[in-house]
């Protein structure tokens, strides 16, 4: 899996998306075959790493500078499954600042990414620290050059990243009419009580249907209520499979495509909504912002690092793809043993323990994905901008 200094952009299967920051992108040993791929990520990675570096330069001249950690390693061999984050974390006493700090080899391929043996040194450049790749099996030891710019041609034939694929996906937050009217599954051929992908199903309500409509199967996870002021904010659902209708009518006919986990009765068939744009950049979210946890999605009390939640914060907000958020949990209450009042209750401060990346918005909600975590994250917990 590679590693980007700046923007960079990614097809998962349907997805596309830019990350000026990949914060879960693992090192990958690049495979013979790649050569074409990894050369079309370059092109692309360089041909939007420009609006990245302007957009950098009209940063406030009154933010901090980045700074060198007192620890960081002289020369860094990079191994297998080293991410990003970690890298800059090793180097940085800020990680968000490693786009400002790398400086690309002009004498190897790919110099945007990160491969396993490559070896990372700090230079200093006009009195400014700079990373570069400083040996391993792409740079010859004896060949070194100056930082120069060159211009690319954009190709749009870029390499899917698996890093991430396994974790996004499509939800869906609907209306309570909406959900209540759907076509929903009544039985199978046979009587039992779950199905999946390959089975045919019977569907009732679903006059409305065409023969080789496909539809996404969800199933509902709970109305989204606003813990500040009590406004229900949607119906969240599980995404199921897909299904395609094979005979309508009230008690239409339908087979199972595909399946993210078994399907039951009453789970609902909804239209494919249209796609919402998957093109964006990763950076903070606006300062000022904040929203509460209101629901994990796919969990009962907890999540981790790569698991997804909702948010009480949507489009209506200002919440945009790509925006990245600090998690906060609340302190828990602790009696104070010394005092000498009885039963003296006092509140720990919050703690912050993970950052969230939003991947889907929709008018008053939005899904964020954890993309590093010290601690559990829990509903009710903080979300504020970094």
């Amino acid at each position: 899996m590679y590693k980007t200094r700046a923007t960079t952009t990614f097809i998962l299967p349907g997805i596309l998306f830019s990350v000026t920051l990949l914060l879960s992108a693992c090192a990958a040993t690049p495979e013979n075959g790649s050569a074409e791929t990894a050369a079309s990520e370059t092109s692309e990675t360089q041909a939007t790493a420009r609006e990245s570096r302007n957009a950098l330069k009209q940063r406030s001249s009154a933010e901090a500078e980045p700074e060198i950690r007192e620890s960081a390693p002289e020369r860094y061999v990079v191994k297998k499954g080293d991410t990003l984050w970690d890298i800059s974390a090793m180097f940085l006493q800020d990680p968000w600042y490693w786009p400002e700090i790398w400086l690309v080899n002009p004498e190897i391929d790919n110099p945007h990414l990160i491969y396993p043996g490559d070896v990372l040194s700090i230079h200093y450049v006009d009195g400014q620290p700079r990373i570069m790749v400083d040996g391993g099996p792409r740079v010859r030891p004896t060949h070194r050059l100056s930082p120069e710019a060159r211009v690319v041609e954009r190709d749009e034939d870029i390499s899917p990243i698996s890093t991430l694929q396994s974790f996004m996906f499509r939800p869906q937050v609907l209306d309570d009419e909406t959900l209540d009217n759907a076509p929903y599954i009544l039985a199978s051929q046979d009587e039992r009580v779950i199905f999946g992908p390959g089975d045919r199903v019977y569907v009732r309500n679903a006059e409305d249907t065409e023969r080789y409509d496909l539809y996404h199967i969800v199933r509902h996870d709970g109305m989204l209520t606003d813990p500040d002021t009590g406004e229900e904010l949607g119906v969240a659902t599980l995404p199921v499979g897909e299904a395609e209708i094979i005979e309508p009518g009230n008690v239409a006919r339908a087979d199972i495509r595909k399946g993210e986990r078994e399907a039951i009765r009453g789970d609902r068939l909804v239209p494919y909504a249209e796609e919402q744009d998957r093109l964006f950049d990763i950076g903070r979210a606006p300062a000022g912002t904040e929203g509460t946890i209101i629901s994990l999605f796919d969990a009962i009390s907890q999540i981790g690092q790569l698991q997804a939640a909702i948010i009480n914060r949507g489009e209506r907000d200002g919440i945009e793809n790509g925006q990245v958020f600090a998690a906060f949990t609340a302190g828990r209450e602790v009696r104070d043993p010394i005092s000498d009042r009885n039963n003296d209750v006092v509140t720990l401060p919050e703690e912050e323990v993970a950052t969230v990346m939003v991947f889907q918005t929709f008018e008053k909600v939005s899904y964020v994905l954890v993309t590093e975590a010290e601690r559990t994250l829990r509903e009710g917990d903080k979300v504020r901008a970094p």
